[in-house]
């Protein structure tokens, strides 16, 4: 069975913050630490013919500092090869980043500085969810949202928003970092979400369930960013989705055009 991967990424400041703390890894594709959000969509397409990686990092620790955090787990991302045994490459990875970011603070005399993770490992069997803090993901498939992440926090009453009980950041001395992940096979149509709290606080599940299927994956992408704008944009919000879809045969495509029936299919968005 042969698949194709369609994602689109989009990251926006939100309504009341100046700075943006969010980044995101679109394969290779990363934005600098001091950026505004994306002026258009990061999209495109692959096969996970080898190990491909999408995800992303929502930024803590105020002024700069949460920018950097992001950053350098984005870029660390971008740097590592996720080849050999895929729960190990991803605890690996999640572990360098935290060290990276340790080390960044260290040098620069910052006492508290860190970013939460959520990404996609894409391989030709599957693909794997990891995520540490509380950036989530879901999976839309069969007209049913379903929450695949592992929200870390710490349960606390009357605080609407619990503190972290882990992220990217925090020194190995004090804790070391395990990373949520769990596997999903392919299924043809199938659409993971990826996103900051800035989603998830400001959109219900609901809506964004009933989102996830009106338009093509770009108009989704959109909607879901402008909804959280709509609904406030109190915190920075960025967005990635997705698509799951069976790779036609040559075969089967020429077929199709010869006697009319789905000649388009591999160029419906």
């Amino acid at each position: 069975m042969s698949w194709s991967i369609r994602f689109v990424c989009l990251s926006h400041t939100g309504r009341i913050r100046k700075n943006n703390e969010d980044n995101f890894i679109c394969l290779s594709r990363y934005m600098g630490y001091d950026n505004k959000g994306t002026e258009t969509p990061v999209e495109g397409r692959f096969r996970p013919d080898s190990p491909r990686l999408v995800g992303v990092f929502d930024g803590m620790g105020g002024e700069e500092l949460g920018e950097m955090a992001s950053f350098l787990a984005a870029e660390t991302a971008a740097g590592t090869s996720f080849e050999g045994d895929p729960e190990e490459a991803l605890v690996g990875f999640c572990r360098y980043a935290n060290r990276r970011i340790c080390q960044y603070a260290d040098r620069n005399n910052i006492s508290s500085m860190g970013t939460t993770a959520a990404v996609l490992l894409f391989r030709p069997d599957g693909v794997r969810v990891c995520n540490v803090g509380d950036s989530r993901i879901y999976l839309d498939s069969c007209k049913r949202l379903i929450q695949l992440s592992e929200d870390h926090v710490i349960p606390m009453e009357g605080w609407k928003k619990p503190p972290l009980s882990q992220n990217l950041g925090i020194p190995e001395d004090e804790l070391l970092i395990e990373p949520y992940i769990a596997y999903r096979k392919f299924r043809s149509g199938d659409v993971y979400l990826v996103c900051s709290d800035g989603l998830t606080d400001m959109v219900p599940e609901e809506e964004i369930g009933r989102i996830l299927r009106t338009g093509s994956l770009t108009d989704a992408a959109a909607a879901l960013r402008d909804r959280a704008l709509e609904n406030g944009g109190r915190d920075n919000v960025t967005v990635l989705l997705c698509r799951i879809e069976k790779k036609k045969g040559a075969l089967l495509i020429f077929l199709g055009r010869l006697f009319g029936s789905g000649g388009n299919d591999a160029h419906r968005d």
